[in-house]
């Protein structure tokens, strides 16, 4: 029972700094002293065609970008795991952990060098002639993704080489010894096995995607409105802070969401 006690800061901190003002934020986004009940503000939101579509850009964008980093992060983690050398192990894995030291608006920023109208690949694309002006490369859906995914790609690396250092190696041993191939190895062993962690590194990913705001504004700007900056406009802008609590809301619900549903996706593929 002792060893139970060392629980209770942790849980007071999250109580008090995390789940309380989650309730009062939900709280204030149904009902108002001043205004009463404010429900309909939800369907007013989904009734707005600005609204929908951030929201389904958003939605896409978070999909998108955390399907591609499991895609990447997938054989990365793989890589990283196989090294037998540990120093290079390690070095491998202060290169993954790096960029998360370095602040994300001066990650976003640089992008500015590589995607803007003089930068890198505008300028290569002049020098061979490929075309005759500058590309509009920033304030697209694409350089909105490509920030993303250079930011929160780490996280899912990071998650998956965890669950793959803690995969038991006389598993994959024992299966290509009773002649399973690679394709069976992978989805039968690795992927089960290893589903928590890519339940936490979609997880990560996706929440970072729908609520990250520096990399939106900045590569996206006005012309790719995502939740997060749309949430911003409502309550800096335009003052409409009932609004902008709505829309934390949803953005709250649609990460909880999510991880529900990746959760009973692996909770599938282990019963399998």
């Amino acid at each position: 029972m002792k060893r139970y006690l060392l629980l209770l800061p942790c849980l007071a901190f999250l109580v008090i700094f995390f789940l309380l003002p989650l309730l009062a934020m939900f709280a204030e986004s149904v009902y108002q002293p001043t205004k009463g009940w404010v429900v309909h503000r939800y369907l007013e939101f989904f009734r707005q065609r600005l609204s929908r579509t951030v929201y389904v850009r958003s939605l896409l964008m978070g999909f998108s970008v955390t399907f591609v980093a499991l895609l990447i992060g997938y054989p990365a983690a793989m890589a990283v795991v196989s090294v037998k050398n540990d120093s290079l192990r390690s070095l491998l894995m202060t290169l993954l952990v790096f960029p998360l030291m370095t602040n994300p608006v001066a990650r976003t920023f640089s992008w500015h060098a590589v995607l803007g109208r003089e930068g890198l690949i505008n300028n290569l694309l002049l020098t061979l002639k490929f075309t005759d002006s500058p590309v509009r490369l920033l304030y697209t859906r694409g350089a909105v993704f490509i920030g993303l995914l250079q930011l929160f790609l780490p996280l899912m690396v990071i998650s998956l080489t965890s669950a793959l250092e803690n995969l038991p190696k006389d598993v994959p041993l024992a299966a290509r010894s009773l002649g399973a191939s690679a394709f069976n190895l992978f989805t039968r062993i690795y992927l089960p096995l290893t589903s928590e962690g890519i339940v936490t590194g979609c997880t990560l990913v996706f929440t970072g995607c729908i609520t990250a705001y520096v990399t939106p504004a900045v590569l996206g700007g006005s012309r790719v409105l995502m939740l997060s900056t749309l949430l911003y406009q409502k309550a800096s802008i335009t003052l409409d802070w009932t609004m902008a609590t709505v829309i934390a809301v949803i953005m709250f619900l649609s990460t909880v969401a999510v991880n529900t549903l990746s959760r009973a996706i692996s909770t599938i593929g282990v019963k399998k």
